[in-house]
């Protein structure tokens, strides 16, 4: 669905995406400006038909044009204006046609102000009701855009408590609007983990467990105002979610079986409290995928934690809340085959041992297994309470879903 301006033009479509990820717009605006003879920008979902897991099916964007495209370029489609352009609770500011406006104008003034003018277009790789991600070309590299809602982590103060532990960590922040959610981020070289090597592993792991357990030491480092996802807070968070949208979503076995889970759980957070691992500033979403890695810089430094830009670096921190570490260790299991997870878990628990000598980080993840898929729940279903109806579609059934994970863990 096209509008210029706040005007409705009509429709194009339907084609097949070069992405089956609803989120991954980049194509589907190459595949437009092809077709349209204009840019364009997807400012959101609209509607998903057959799809599920936040891919596949039959996807309606919303999408907005610089002008009018020539004639011929759409087709008239029934399109009710007040629904497609008016103001709507939870609606991210990136989805509206102002709001990215404000956005970019703001990325153009700011990098100009840091001494990197853009050099060409802005190009829009993602959108979501989590984040919005633009690559923005300058004389001096690559820099994105990311902008993120007021339930996200303030991100450039989590990357700016990293840094100040291990500066090359994190990715470097050339400017930040941190109460409209917007970071311009240094481009980080090399490439996203998902299939990470036995040095990807074992820089990012040490990397993190040491800042994390530096911090630790140093909380006046950490932002003040971190979420609270320590395992005493999830307890009660546990409780409310059961009572609301994710309980109602479980069987009445499943849900007495939470239930006793729940009621298990002081016991289960005092077990653990006793393995001897501080809290501190925890990722929150520690998978593979957000962990950057240049190979070849990445080579021979797997056990230093000043490795140097693009070896085992992290990215994204939205989700980053003050907690127990266990559950960025547990992060990566369900992304990597078994070999490579158990990897995980001895590089995790032998750095931790060598930071915290006496603790017992093997048995803390055994035990925060279940607490790791509570606090996705808890964190999910914020998502669903706080995000429009259509782009609920991103994660209806999680909350659920990871409850029941949380069941099997304990078990």
């Amino acid at each position: 669905m096209v509008t210029a301006g706040g005007e409705c033009l009509g429709g194009l479509g339907p084609f097949e995406a070069d992405s089956p990820w609803w989120a991954d717009v980049g194509p589907v605006v190459r595949r437009l400006d092809r077709e349209l003879g204009v840019r364009v920008t997807v400012l959101r979902l609209i509607d998903v038909e057959n799809g599920e897991g936040a891919r596949d099916g039959h996807v309606t964007y919303h999408v907005e044009a610089a002008g009018r495209p020539p004639d011929g370029r759409l087709t008239v489609v029934p399109i009710d204006h007040d629904s497609l352009v008016a103001p709507v609770a939870g609606r991210a500011t990136w989805a509206t046609r102002e709001g990215l406006q404000d956005a970019l104008s703001w990325a153009g003034a700011a990098l100009r102000a840091a001494g990197r003018p853009p050099v060409g277009a802005a190009e829009q790789v993602r959108t979501w009701n989590l984040s919005g991600l633009f690559r923005i070309p300058t004389a001096a590299g690559m820099v994105w855009l990311k902008t993120t809602p007021p339930f996200a982590a303030r991100e450039p103060d989590v990357i700016a408590a990293f840094a100040r532990i291990d500066p090359s960590l994190v990715p470097a922040v050339v400017a930040a609007d941190v109460p409209a959610g917007r970071t311009l981020l240094e481009h980080v070289p090399g490439r996203d983990c998902w299939d990470p090597s036995r040095t990807d592993i074992e820089t990012t792991i040490r990397r993190l467990v040491r800042a994390q357990a530096a911090l630790a030491e140093h909380p006046e480092l950490m932002p003040a105002d971190l979420p609270d996802r320590t395992p005493h807070a999830l307890i009660g968070l546990f409780d409310r979610l059961l009572d609301g949208e994710a309980g109602a979503e479980l069987t009445a076995t499943e849900l007495g079986a939470a239930r006793d889970l729940a009621a298990h759980l002081p016991d289960l957070v005092a077990e653990l409290a006793a393995c001897g691992l501080p809290l501190t500033l925890v990722h929150g979403d520690f998978h593979p995928g957000n962990w950057r890695s240049d190979s070849q810089a990445a080579v021979g430094v797997a056990a230093s934690v000043g490795a140097g830009s693009g070896a085992g670096v992290a990215v994204d921190f939205a989700d980053s809340h003050f907690g127990h570490p266990a559950l960025d260790g547990l992060r990566p299991r369900e992304f990597l085959p078994d070999d490579r997870w158990e990897h995980v878990a001895d590089v995790w628990a032998t750095t931790w041992s060598q930071c915290r000598p006496g603790s017992d980080p093997r048995r803390a993840l055994t035990l925060a297994a279940p607490l790791g898929h509570i606090s996705y729940a808890v964190r999910y279903q914020e998502f669903l309470d706080n995000i429009e109806v259509s782009e609920r579609l991103y994660h209806l059934g999680d909350p659920a879903h990871t409850i029941r994970a949380a069941l099997s863990a304990l078990r």
